[in-house]
């Protein structure tokens, strides 16, 4: 346990330092990265409550990031573990690393005198610990009076969404913390609903269809043992995601832009969908392999599919001058509509973030409708719920161009759900035509 705190504090550290978690687990070895992913994502979703705690009971700056950081993952599972082992506490849900109170704190500590950079603190490590087991109460209440303590979201989140979402950001932020299920996209040039249904039963992972081309998880697991994976039967892709290839009016031999498409799931969904021309464009080449690898995986590559690396914005470094017939625009954003599955965003994104995006974006779409025929279709998509990035956007972007018309399409999609298996996350669509 001890190598799983050290391993998870480093990732927490590196989060704190600006890097994504994502890219920090990759560098974890493969020996504890499942163990240090449970355990740096609950410590994400509790940081706001640790941060206050640590600063209540560490008076002094503390002596290094990766003290701090270990210090912050052990508290945010120290008050998972005493919340458990109340009487009130309740089933342990399947997600949350729960471990003993007293084996926490002794492992925390050999952690700690593991690292020798962090010996010299290993007694203000155990005595922050213990003082917590003692001060809760205390810390607990106070902490009610921040709302980045309170809810474990940074405090300009909380206001943005409480000014958005007046009567429903409580629930928001709450549902925000809660892991999504996990949820495929069936490629219908291989498999069907049913045949992916019966194979899912078979190997003991029972699914249901939650509509279209999605199929959903009663209970998560690893994609790879996911019967029909190297046969291209599917790709992990949530419920809100899968409504772009949905929504783009596709016919065969069109010509289709996929802008800012990696990491290439919707390129596959649009290419599962209709026998089409399509140009994947993305500004970040690294990325762009995967794209490649994934349509591999799925039978989709081939002469109809090209790739390339482009600013989408910048229209004389990629555009032929040929016109598209329909252009999926998911534009960069915050992504503040999929932290749930992403829980460091929330830690690694600033306020200026979301005048920064929305700028960026107004930039990339009234590129891209040059690039659009008369009479063709372009969705405006992104994986956020800040209005700035979404509502504000299409709205504005109507007044821009005076040849677009807005069709019907879901908007914003919050990710809200009475039943967790319905979950979905926050997306927002708009749908434009260009006069002809």
């Amino acid at each position: 346990m001890s190598d799983t705190l050290s391993a998870s504090a480093r990732n927490v550290r590196d989060v704190l330092a600006g890097r994504s978690l994502s890219d920090s687990l990759a560098a974890t070895p493969g020996e504890l990265r499942a163990s240090a992913q449970a355990v740096s994502f609950h410590a994400m979703r509790k940081l706001g409550q640790a941060r206050h705690a640590r600063r209540m009971l560490v008076s002094r700056k503390p002596p290094n990031p990766l003290f701090d950081a270990l210090l912050l993952v052990s508290l945010a599972l120290l008050e998972t573990a005493i919340g458990h082992e109340a009487p009130e506490g309740g089933p342990v849900p399947r997600h949350l690393p729960v471990y003993a109170v007293h084996t926490l704190v002794d492992q925390a500590v050999k952690a700690a005198s593991a690292q020798p950079k962090l010996r010299a603190y290993k007694a203000l490590l155990n005595g922050a610990l213990r003082n917590y087991i003692r001060e809760r109460k205390a810390i607990l209440t106070q902490a009610q009076e921040s709302p980045e303590a309170c809810f474990n979201f940074p405090d300009w989140w909380v206001a943005r969404l409480r000014k958005a979402y007046p009567d429903r950001w409580e629930d928001l932020l709450r549902a925000s913390d809660e892991p999504g299920p996990m949820t495929l996209r069936v490629n219908r040039r291989r498999a069907t609903v049913q045949q992916m249904l019966r194979a899912l039963d078979a190997a003991g992972m029972p699914a249901f269809h939650r509509g279209g081309d999605a199929v959903t998880l009663y209970t998560p697991s690893p994609v790879p043992l996911v019967p029909g994976f190297e046969e291209g039967w599917f790709s992990v892709q949530d419920y809100a995601a899968q409504q772009a290839g949905a929504l783009l009016p596709l016919e065969p031999g069109m010509r289709v832009l996929d802008a800012c498409a990696a990491p290439g799931g919707k390129t596959a969904h649009l290419l599962e969908r209709a026998d089409v021309r399509l140009l994947a464009l993305d500004a970040d080449a690294g990325r762009l392999v995967r794209v490649r690898e994934n349509l591999a995986r799925l039978g989709l590559d081939g002469p109809a599919v090209a790739l390339k690396c482009a600013d989408a914005a910048d229209l004389p470094a990629w555009w032929d001058g040929a016109p598209f017939d329909a252009i999926l625009a998911d534009v960069p954003c915050t992504a503040s509509g999929v932290v749930r599955r992403h829980p460091d965003i929330r830690w690694l994104r600033r306020e200026a973030d979301v005048a920064r995006t929305a700028a960026l974006q107004r930039r990339i779409v009234d590129a891209l409708w040059r690039t659009l025929r008369p009479g063709g279709h372009m969705l405006y998509a992104t994986c956020s719920i800040f209005p700035e990035e979404c509502e504000d956007q299409a709205r504005r972007f109507l007044q821009r161009q005076a040849d677009a018309v807005r069709l019907d399409a879901p908007g914003q999609m919050l990710p809200l759900a009475e039943d967790p298996m319905t979950a979905h996350d926050g997306f927002f669509y708009a749908l434009f035509a260009k006069k002809a």
